[in-house]
């Protein structure tokens, strides 16, 4: 991934909150050869720096990688059209163009599949414990039976991917200067939405010196 300085992000908690924001990876990998991906969320074990998921069992991709090489998960941030009409500068000079901010989060690792029973089971814990702990009835595990649930681990494979190396990127506007920055915030949050509030927020919290 190209990483320009200004827009490198290093900082680790930074890094872990945007994946557990956005799970869903993109699992890239070479079969035979040729590229494959799928999509699938993962749990970020900062502790055993790596990614843990599961996948279905009739899904080849537990069989079908190779163990020596890298695999890489791509997770996709927050991301935002930018016209050049919010920026201070087409009124001075008229010399800007569009762009699109976005964030992006590539992990890579080897992957191992894992058909261990408990193993299975306590990342489905984990995985379920997670993403229910904000709801106010969270769903567990022990809400369904027990023979269902036994039955439903027997058709899923764990997967691992043991984090070699991560590059993580968050271009958001820090190449403009703060006049720019203000009405790219001030032009988001006039625009309205959900993708648009969110990125104005993204780019008010960054430092303006960055």
């Amino acid at each position: 991934m190209y990483l320009p300085d200004r827009f490198h992000e290093q900082d680790f908690e930074t890094i872990a909150a945007l994946i557990e924001a956005r799970p869903l990876a993109a699992l890239t990998r070479l079969v035979n050869g040729a590229i494959v991906a799928d999509h699938i969320p993962f749990l970020f074990d900062a502790e055993a720096n790596a990614l843990r998921a599961h996948v279905a069992r009739a899904n080849p991709l537990w069989r079908d990688f190779d163990s020596t090489s890298e695999a890489l998960a791509i997770f996709a941030g927050l991301d935002h059209y930018v016209t050049p009409s919010w920026y201070a500068t087409k009124r001075e000079t008229g010399k800007v163009v569009p762009t699109w901010n976005y964030e992006a989060v590539h992990v890579y690792g080897r992957l191992r599949a894992i058909e261990d029973a408990n193993w299975i089971r306590a990342l489905l814990r984990d995985l379920t414990a997670h993403r229910e702990a904000t709801r106010p009835a969270p769903w567990a595990l022990a809400d369904a039976p027990a023979d269902f649930i036994d039955a439903q681990l027997k058709a899923v494979v764990g997967i691992e991917l043991s984090i070699t190396r991560i590059e993580a990127k968050r271009k958001l506007s820090q190449n403009r200067n703060a006049a720019d920055r203000a009405g790219v915030v001030d032009g988001l949050k006039a625009e309205g939405g959900e993708a648009a509030e969110r990125m104005a927020k993204a780019i008010a919290a960054l430092d303006p010196k960055a």
